[in-house]
């Protein structure tokens, strides 16, 4: 594993890092480098970027849904093959799970995988108060003392860069390697869930070769690779969460197209560990599950983007409905869970008809319906959680759920000290909106995975009682 890796953190939401750090990780790939990408917390569209600019699956470090090994294994098992390790914060680098400590934040993470830091300040307005913004970060917390050094944007010409410069490496005794100049000739687009298919078609490939280029102007790679050299951290190889645990011994048919793509790479590879073997299939582009899979995973994503098209395909709907009202081991979420319900309704008022598998509807609001950690334990019956285990995730949806009879929750889901009954369950299937970690709780898989395996070998071709009669 390489030694080179850097936390880009911020003092805030909306500082520039996910500029910097993309425009850095381009720079860096024109200098022939292989780059690995990681962001801190639960976030899908950031490691979209990433992966579209490095060519390598880009991960997600998150301190709270995570144990501490389980975050350095993946963070070890990610950088395998690449020169250097690019970490992408989070809000601000002391912001996480709460107020009062620094569990879930940047800052803790950096702790986690011992990584030097740089700083983003934005210095419009500044010159020698900036350092003592530096100073409060470098002191607040013993964690300060992983930020090597500091990169300011928004300055107004680079006599504003020499001022700030110079009393902040006087006063903190941390080199400013580069800067952003505030009337930034090159904007990144609007950041937003329908942004992923314009990215991971390439179509931002020349922003992101031209971004890389002006930021090597402005900032010392060279001096950043210097901060990056850090030792290797302590790992315990005897717990390994992407071990080959058995040899494939069931399909799974995995959802991944527009629609449906917001997986932690992780879930697919402990599944996998756990002995399944994936095949994808894209509903928005009318392909029905594959024959001979032994269960279904669709995952979050924005059904109601693609809601007329996905209703139009009849063919996938029936595919998914036969699976499981036959009784097909099935997992949905968030956008999985909103495809298997009667209807999403649009903010226009249309009303779109959807799988009708789940007795419910979803409506679309303008606002943000729900932001947030969960942490999710099984109910009676449920075929992927048991009571005891604790599985973890995060919330993030404009949408609602509003059941039209009876239904049967899968889950308790808490958030803080809120517990609640959350999700649908019928038969074998699970839905909610939570997007869950598998890592967080590697049971949950190796349950499943044992469903499938004997729904399998017990009868395929026989429903559920339960699931017959609701379908």
């Amino acid at each position: 594993m390489n030694t080179k890796r850097l936390v880009i953190a911020g003092t805030e939401s909306g500082v520039g890092k996910t500029t910097i750090t993309i425009g850095i990780m381009s720079a860096l790939i024109q200098a022939g480098l292989t780059v690995q990408g990681f962001k801190c917390g639960p976030d899908y569209i950031d490691p979209t970027y990433h992966t579209a600019i490095t060519g390598r699956k880009s991960r997600n470090l998150d301190s709270w849904m995570l144990s501490v090994q389980q975050l350095k294994d993946i963070f070890r098992f990610g950088c395998i093959g690449s020169d250097i390790a690019i970490i992408e914060g989070v809000m601000g680098f002391y912001d996480g799970f709460e107020p009062k400590s620094n569990r879930g934040s940047t800052a803790e993470i950096s702790e986690i995988i011992e990584s030097p830091t740089i700083l983003v300040i934005n210095c419009y307005g500044m010159a020698r108060s900036s350092a003592a913004v530096v100073k409060g970060y470098q002191t607040f917390s013993e964690y300060g003392k992983n930020i090597v050094g500091v990169i300011a944007n928004m300055v107004g010409s680079k006599k504003h860069f020499s001022l700030v410069k110079e009393v902040i490496e006087h006063e903190c005794g941390i080199p400013v390697i580069g800067y952003l100049m505030k009337d930034l000739d090159i904007e990144l687009p609007e950041r937003h869930l329908g942004l992923v298919p314009l990215i991971e078609k390439g179509k931002l490939a020349p922003f992101f070769k031209r971004l890389g280029q002006m930021i090597a102007e402005s900032i010392d790679i060279e001096s950043l690779l210097e901060l990056s050299q850090a030792k290797p951290f302590a790992f315990n190889a005897n717990q390994n969460l992407f071990k080959q645990n058995a040899k494939k011994n069931v399909k799974i048919a995995v959802a991944k197209d527009e629609a449906f793509h917001f997986y932690y790479p992780e879930n697919l590879e402990i599944m996998e560990a756990f002995g399944a073997e994936i095949n994808y299939f894209s509903p928005l582009n009318g392909e029905p599950i594959p024959e001979n899979v032994d269960g279904l995973y669709i995952g979050g994503g924005f059904p109601e983007e693609f809601a007329e098209t996905l209703s139009n395909h009849e063919n996938v709907i029936e595919s998914i409905r036969q699976a499981i009202q036959k009784g097909m081991p099935t997992f949905a979420e968030c956008g999985g869970f909103m495809f298997l319900t009667k209807s999403i309704e649009l903010t226009d008022g249309r009303k779109i008809p959807m799988a009708g598998i789940i007795d419910g509807e979803i409506k679309m609001h303008k606002k943000l319906v729900s932001l947030g950690y969960r942490e999710i334990s099984g109910l009676q019956g449920n075929v992927m959680f048991d009571s005891d285990d604790i599985a973890r995730g995060h919330e993030f949806h404009y949408s609602s759920f509003h059941p039209s009879g009876e239904i049967t929750s899968a889950y308790l889901s808490k958030h803080r000290d809120n517990v609640q009954e959350e999700g649908v369950m019928i038969g074998n299937l699970v839905a909610g909106y939570t997007h869950i970690h598998f890592a967080s709780c590697p049971h949950i898989v190796e349950k499943w995975i044992n469903k499938c395996l004997g729904w399998k070998n017990n009868g395929k071709s026989n429903s559920t009682d339960e699931t017959r009669n609701t379908i």
